[in-house]
Formats: structure tokens, sequence, C-alpha cells
């Protein structure tokens, strides 16, 4: 994952690399550094035609570097539920896609918090609802956040408390 050209910090500095290469005539390495940040490949093909003045945006950088990282990550399940949400979150306010950019900010990081508040807010399941479900375990126990705790939980790991 950003392998060849690095990670930007930011959509500007995506876009002063793309001109770069456009000014440059390499437009094969500006179409490689797009799809190496997840930005789609007709943003490439209008930027090269002259139809839009930069390759991308902030929530388009964004999401692309979700959507890279999520092809790395292959999330599941409730996680899938967690990658929406932040997607989501990145359309709503420039804030959220502006932090989502951020070196250092990734996907793994915010499961990786995600999971600490699991580990450390297991409770017992109730003896019954086990049996129920056929499991013959003597003790059962559970810590995944419900989606409001999760919501606050990825807003604080990208916006570090930011209101």
């Amino acid at each position: 994952m950003f392998d060849k050209f690095g990670e930007f910090d930011n959509y500007e500095e995506i876009n002063r690399a793309a001109e770069g290469f456009f000014n440059e005539g390499d437009l094969e390495s500006l179409k490689e550094m797009a799809a190496e940040n997840g930005i789609p490949e007709e943003c490439a093909e209008l930027y090269i035609k002259g139809e839009t003045p930069v390759l991308c945006d902030a929530l388009t950088a964004a999401l692309g570097k979700i959507e890279v990282e999520c092809q790395e990550l292959q999330p599941k399940q409730i996680m899938e539920d967690w990658v929406e949400y932040i997607k989501g979150r990145c359309m709503e306010q420039d804030k959220i896609a502006l932090a989502v950019r951020k070196k250092g900010k990734t996907l793994k990081g915010c499961m990786a918090e995600l999971l600490k508040w699991s580990f450390a807010n297991q409770i017992p399941v109730d003896k019954e609802i086990l049996k129920a479900a056929g499991v013959s375990a003597r003790m059962v126990t559970l810590g995944i956040p419900g989606m409001g705790r999760a919501k606050k939980i990825i807003k604080e790991y990208y916006l570090g408390g930011v209101k």
C-alpha cells in the first residue's frame, strides 16, 4: 500500500504530484499514482484531458484511501459496517475526509481502537442465551461496541477529540 509514491497527507499533495507528472508529460506515472491512492481512473482521465482543474478533492482522496486500505484489510461483517459509516461521515463533513487522508491514520488503526474497546468491555453472555444458541462453553463474553459507542471511538481516532 502506497509503496511506489508513498503516503500522501492530503488531497492537495496528491494534486501537486499529479500536476508535476502532467507538466513532465509523465501521464503513466500520474495514472499509477492515482490508482495507488484509490483515485478512480475516470478522474485521472478527466484531469489529463483538462476537463477538471485538479485530480481530486478531499472527499475523493479520503474515499480512495479507504478503498485502498479495504483491499488490503478485507473487512467483514461489523467491520464493513464501520467502514461504511466512516465513508458516510467523509461525505457529510470535509473535516472527517481530511482527517481520514492524514498520514498515519489508517483503517487498521481505527479498527484496533474499536478492538481495544471491545476487549476492555467484554461482558458475560447469559447462560440461557448460550443454551438457546447451542453453545456448550461454560462462559462466553462479548464486547462489540454498539453503533453509538463505535461512532465515538471512530471520531476520536480520526479527529482526536476535535468538535
